[in-house]
């Protein structure tokens, strides 16, 4: 292997205004948009780097672990640069016995997460006494490293939170570092919900979502909501309207330019709420929980917030905003919250709902054509008909009970026409068995849920669901793909 080519191809990379997107499909910096509209900045994820073995039988007798440290610390150095948000401390070189190992795990303490760089052959039982301190931890190992890879399986089976990378590609040390920020990520995270929250029963409850994952769930009311949106300037929400809805808008249908107005001092009262709040995201009982002929329908607040690389979500849907925040810490790709439908005689599924985000790329990516229209349900408010992009592989998704993520690769192939029905941005995808992912909805862990729960699931631009299922060993949750 050419250590020169396969540094070009890592460090290629694909950069837009307002962050990068990484080889790997995962995000550089994905707050940086919110963190320039005014969103305090969140310190960088500490990550300890542990180079393990020396030498021996495996990969040779010859072997020189220090010279090898030496071309790893520049590769990591290239991955730091170009993630932005991450710290890299420790990097020591130990020898792979368990001795080692033990007198090294309490200097762990203080970091977010561990990067063990497995270079020769040992046991085992030295990964797993740094494993065991507790952090979420990936293990990059090369070929010929040794055979240490075998035991990994076992940890995950066991509920380890560890994931392995064994990979000549070293663009796959960046897949590492940046699924490892997603943890500490969540940790930092603040969740507005107003008039709920809502969905699977683990989800509702502030402390279980803390405990498993580590946001911290802010109640928000109804009145605190109204003052806030009293307190925003009629101009500075014009303006906001004008900019960023109707001037850019393909047409406006149904709803009058007061009511647009109205949204977008909907959206100026969310965002101080969750600037004030330092909150990541937030989750609004939309449907009967707020006043939506005083203050209209937080569609298009929600759309915005997502083209900022944060969340908004409908109908105080818990599940959906905790997915849209991983996914979002991940990828830097915005959500679309959908109610699906099925064609079986396409072998599709039908995704609607009457929002999406139109940077459905990231921040930095192009913004997609919209419609502005009434929301569906009623022919109220403003809402969104986003075009997205016919072609483009989607990953269909929901966290469950907090323990388990549904999955599954689609592909968009068309956008309904049934006479004007249904929610108002539609697509249609193609899925690997329609009648099979519509005989076992919900792979049993929704049984009982109510409508919404057991309905609503996020899509998100590209096909994420390698990188999913080791995110969900670092996070210590199942995958389960539909269909």
């Amino acid at each position: 292997m050419s250590f020169l080519v396969s540094r070009r191809t890592f460090l290629e990379t694909c950069t837009a205004a307002g962050g990068m997107f990484l080889a790997s499909g995962l995000a550089a910096r994905p707050l940086v948009a919110a963190e320039e509209a005014g969103w305090p900045k969140l310190p960088p994820v500490k990550i300890h780097v542990v180079y393990i073995g020396l030498g021996g039988a495996w990969p040779k007798p010859e072997f020189d672990a220090k010279a090898e440290v030496v071309k790893f610390q520049k590769l990591l150095e290239d991955v730091r640069a170009r993630l932005g948000d991450v710290e890299l401390v420790g990097g020591e070189l130990i020898s792979n016995d368990e001795a080692s190992a033990a007198a090294l795990a309490p200097k762990l303490a203080g970091a977010d997460a561990l990067l063990i760089v497995h270079l020769a052959f040992g046991s085992g039982a030295p990964m797993l006494r740094l494993i065991d301190a507790g952090l979420p931890t990936a293990i990059f190992s090369q070929p010929f490293s040794g055979h240490d890879w075998m035991y990994v399986p076992q940890w995950q089976k066991a509920g380890k939170r560890v994931i392995l990378l064994a990979s000549s590609d070293y663009a796959d040390l960046e897949r590492a570092a940046a699924l490892l920020r997603v943890p500490a990520r969540m940790r930092q995270t603040r969740i507005i919900h107003v008039d709920g929250p809502h969905g699977t029963p683990a989800a509702r409850s502030a402390s279980k979502v803390k405990a498993a994952l580590g946001p911290e769930l802010i109640p928000v009311s109804v009145p605190r909501v109204l003052a806030a949106y009293e307190a925003v300037s009629p101009k500075d929400a014009e303006a906001e309207a004008e900019a960023y809805w109707i001037k850019p808008a393909k047409k406006i249908v149904e709803p009058s330019r007061e009511e647009i107005i109205k949204s977008a001092r909907m959206f100026l009262a969310m965002k101080n709420l969750m600037v004030e709040h330092n909150a990541r995201a937030i989750t609004v009982h939309c449907l009967g929980g707020i006043p939506i002929d005083k203050i209209g329908y937080p569609c298009l607040g929600f759309s915005k917030l997502l083209d900022m690389g944060l969340v908004g979500a409908c109908e105080a849907d818990m599940d959906s905003t905790l997915t849209m925040l991983l996914f979002s810490y991940a990828f830097g790709k915005p959500g679309f919250i959908t109610d699906p439908l099925f064609d079986v005689s396409k072998n599709a599924m039908i995704h609607a709902h009457c929002l999406a985000p139109t940077k459905m790329d990231g921040p930095g990516g192009e913004r997609a054509a919209f419609t502005i229209r009434t929301h569906r349900d009623d022919n109220r408010g403003a809402s969104l008909a986003v075009e997205l992009r016919v072609g483009q592989e989607i990953t269909c998704a929901k966290l469950c009970n907090l323990d388990t993520m549904l999955l599954s690769a689609q592909k968009i192939v068309g956008i309904p026409d049934f006479d004007d029905r249904g929610c108002r941005t539609q697509i249609v995808a193609q899925v690997a068995d329609a009648q099979k992912m519509l005989s076992n909805w919900g792979s049993g862990v929704l049984d009982g849920a109510d409508m919404m729960t057991m309905l609503h699931r996020v899509v998100f631009y590209g096909n994420h669901v390698e990188n999913v299922r080791h995110l969900a060993h670092l996070i210590g949750v199942k995958t389960i793909l539909e269909g």
